[in-house]
């Protein structure tokens, strides 16, 4: 058997990845934004098969996100693991800011959050060094440009991380490798021989990212650049590069000795698109002269490397692709669209009920604030999973009668009101199934000051269907989406084409990727009607 590490290694958007060993366990988090369960986690023995073992943040340990223009939420966690303790430290901008959460089985439970009320900035991160003192660091306009002004830096103090609070002043340590590097962020701290590693992310996440790195021998000196900074990006390759957008590393070390980082990166469809979003990459990293040389004779992401001999070859996890609710529990790699204060669905007789509420699947986007003020109606009725593969088909069978304004149906959804529905719905006393595109003109981010956006609607195609009972599917090939109906999966008709592009334009990111699922809606009026799934599949190809 041919033992790779294949790239990417945790496909779909599952982004700032952060990683850790503990004995033979590897344990890897990513950012999940403004989807309910969060926090993602994955376990792996290889570094190759990887299966998500749970989720961090859940409504359980007290867990709040707004559904808006779904680049909001959590993102940016670290992972780490100290006396027999795992902890997370992540920003959360849908309510007070930067916590801690701790557990002592990855898998869960988490803890509550700690909020820090004395972490400023964004990217926190934390580092415990070997005498078993804490530090915390983050980002924030803290570097003096000697001109009477503040740059964005990274920042370090010591932490009491029994009482969760500061235990010494923030020392500024670093700006940006390059003079005013664009996006400084995501700091990793490393104490490997004689020196202290600072690892960042640079250029901002889209084409220009990189990954830096710097080093100290006292962990609040100087940190010295390396001369070779960036010691990871694509962003020379061009725009047209099959993997893009390449940064945010985070390292960990073998039991022989050696390293290998994580990292996020872009699959380009068609040379212009990241339906995907950011995925998970790894690549080995060698040590040359006390700097870490990232990927080796190449200098580039591969898309796939050899295994490490000195890890156990596990088998892949075979991963779901027919789901017949036949457990009440949800498999954890369903989400919702926010948290969820009711709920709006049920399994009962292996039949998935999702109840019609007032919100909209496509509500007008807000601009971001991280006011601590929760809004507990900014969710949907809708249970989504990732798009992990460029080739996906996602089916369902329905029962579904509107009766007044009700909607229901199969969804692909991407960020800044991006969505595409195949959904019945009553028009005019017909029974209609139709394909809705929605996409949205915005000025600037949303998180920006005067952030503003206009939502547009079309219908693609319609055609009456007057039966309960529908079979839907959404293929999505590449930007081919095709949009079938029938009586039975054997059955089906096309109801049209469509570009998958008129989702995914450049102007939306890759911030998040694109997710898929079932939903039902009021569109703003609350009905006690409910569409019934009876199976849900999801079957993946490159």
């Amino acid at each position: 058997m041919e033992k790779k590490l294949k790239n990417p290694i945790i496909p779909g958007y599952y982004p700032d990845p952060t990683i850790c060993r503990v004995g033979d366990d590897y344990y890897l988090a990513c950012s999940s934004f403004e989807m309910s369960p969060a926090i993602p986690i994955f376990h792996s023995k290889d570094l190759a098969n990887w299966e998500q073992i749970g989720n961090a943040m859940t409504p359980e340990n007290g867990f709040h996100v707004e559904k808006n223009t779904l680049v909001g939420g959590v993102m940016a966690p670290t992972l780490r693991y100290n006396d027999g303790l795992f902890y997370i430290i992540n920003t959360n901008f849908s309510d007070k800011g930067n916590y801690i959460i701790t557990a002592e089985d990855p898998a869960g439970p988490w803890s509550e959050p700690h909020w820090l009320t004395d972490v400023p900035g964004i990217d926190a991160s934390i580092f415990f060094d070997d005498d078993g003192q804490a530090y915390i660091m983050g980002t924030g306009d803290v570097w003096d440009n000697g001109a009477g002004g503040k740059e964005r830096g990274i920042w370090l103090a010591k932490y009491d991380m029994e009482h969760f609070k500061m235990a010494g002043e923030p020392v500024t340590i670093f700006n940006s490798a390059l003079r005013v590097g664009s996006s400084p962020e995501a700091p990793h701290l490393y104490h490997i021989g004689d020196y202290y590693y600072l690892i960042i992310a640079e250029g901002g996440t889209e084409h220009y990212h990189a990954v830096m790195v710097a080093r100290s021998k006292e962990i609040f000196g100087f940190y010295e650049a390396n001369p070779a900074n960036p010691v990871m990006t694509h962003r020379h390759m061009g725009f047209t590069s099959p993997i893009i957008n390449v940064g945010h590393a985070d390292l960990v070390e073998l039991p022989d000795g050696s390293w290998y980082a994580v990292m996020l990166a872009s699959r380009l469809i068609d040379k212009a698109y990241k339906n995907l979003g950011r995925e998970t990459f790894i690549c080995p990293v060698v040590w040359e002269r006390d700097w870490p040389l990232f990927s080796p004779e190449t200098g580039k992401v591969e898309w796939e490397y050899d295994a490490p001999e000195c890890l156990p070859w596990s088998e892949k996890p075979e991963k779901k692709s027919v789901y017949e609710f036949d457990a009440e529990e949800l498999e954890p790699e369903w989400v919702f669209l926010g948290t969820p204060y009711e709920k709006f669905y049920s399994i009962r007789d292996s039949r998935l009920s999702i109840r019609c509420i007032r919100q909209k699947l496509a509500e007008e986007l807000e601009p971001m604030a991280m006011t601590g003020e929760k809004k507990k109606d900014r969710y949907v009725g809708m249970l989504a999973q990732r798009q992990c593969a460029l080739h996906t088909a996602v089916s369902c069978q329905m029962s579904f009668l509107p009766e007044g304004q009700e909607s229901a149906g199969l969804a692909v959804v991407q960020a800044m009101n991006h969505q595409m529905h195949l959904e019945r719905v009553k028009t005019d006393d017909r029974q209609i199934l139709r394909l809705v595109l929605y996409t949205s003109d915005f000025n600037c981010p949303p998180y920006f000051p005067g952030f503003e956006s206009t939502t547009h609607r079309e219908v693609l195609a319609e055609v009456e269907w007057n039966e309960k009972d529908i079979v839907l599917e959404i293929e999505m090939d590449g930007e081919m989406f095709t949009f079938r109906y029938g009586v039975s999966k054997e059955a089906l008709h096309v109801l049209c084409m469509a570009d998958g592009g008129m989702i995914n334009p450049e102007k939306v990111g890759c911030m998040t990727g694109t997710v898929m699922g079932m939903y039902a809606s009021g569109n703003g009026t609350d009905s006690d009607n409910h569409a019934e799934f009876d199976w849900f599949t999801c079957v993946e190809s490159e």
